[in-house]
């Protein structure tokens, strides 16, 4: 006859070896999700805009939240297969030019620049518009017509009022920054527009000649 003792002693080590086990169990699911988070290779930014952008063409219906979940990959690779890309889940350099992206790395001083630049010429506008507004310079640096710098764009003469008033030498704002770090990413608001300027307040005769793509806040983005 097993004594209580020894029968209490048995259960432990059985509720043990069942603890034991459910965490081997549950523990590549996490690694699993970690992983997916890794072999996304992005940064958080970088997340939000593919989210973003999969969002506007219907290939995702999650959250804007730049997490690189089950989700987002599901996505990515529903779009890849889509495009005839190869449906690996990365969002690698031929996916990121199919998305509209750029993978290049920025210099700090970039950040730094582009966000002084969109607090400057955009605060109080809606985050979208101010994403437009980095979105503009970055179309003019890869334009031909304009400097192939940022800093160059933004202090090429009579091209931006908050330069020619001193408003340039305000500090952004962590709204600027994020941003500015959006549309270095690739977040583009307004699909390749290189001007933009506010209607109740424009008196450039020449800039009403420009074609309007859209309207974000108070500025209209033109090409």
């Amino acid at each position: 006859m097993i004594s209580s003792k020894k029968k209490i002693l048995g259960f432990s080590s059985l509720a043990l070896i069942i603890v034991l086990l459910t965490g081997f169990l549950v523990a590549p699911a996490i690694n699993t999700y970690q992983g997916l988070e890794v072999e996304a290779g992005l940064t958080t930014s970088q997340i939000r805009t593919v989210q973003t952008k999969l969002k506007n063409w219907g290939y995702y219906t999650g959250s804007v939240d730049g997490i690189y979940g089950s989700k987002t990959r599901a996505a990515v690779i529903y779009f890849q297969k889509t495009n005839n890309l190869v449906a690996d889940g990365i969002v690698g350099s031929k996916t990121a030019a199919a998305l509209g992206m750029s993978l290049s790395k920025q210099t700090s001083n970039d950040l730094y620049l582009l966000a002084k630049c969109i607090h400057a010429e955009a605060r109080g506008e809606p985050y979208v518009g101010q994403v437009a507004v980095g979105a503009v310079i970055l179309n003019r640096v890869k334009n031909p017509n304009f400097p192939n710098t940022i800093s160059g764009v933004i202090y090429q003469p009579y091209a931006f009022t908050a330069v020619a008033d001193g408003q340039i030498n305000l500090e952004p704002n962590e709204t600027a920054y994020n941003a500015a770090r959006d549309a270095l990413n690739g977040w583009d608001p307004t699909y390749g527009a290189i001007y933009y300027y506010n209607p109740s307040t424009a008196t450039s005769s020449w800039i009403w000649s420009r074609k309007v793509v859209l309207s974000i806040g108070k500025h209209n983005f033109a090409v």
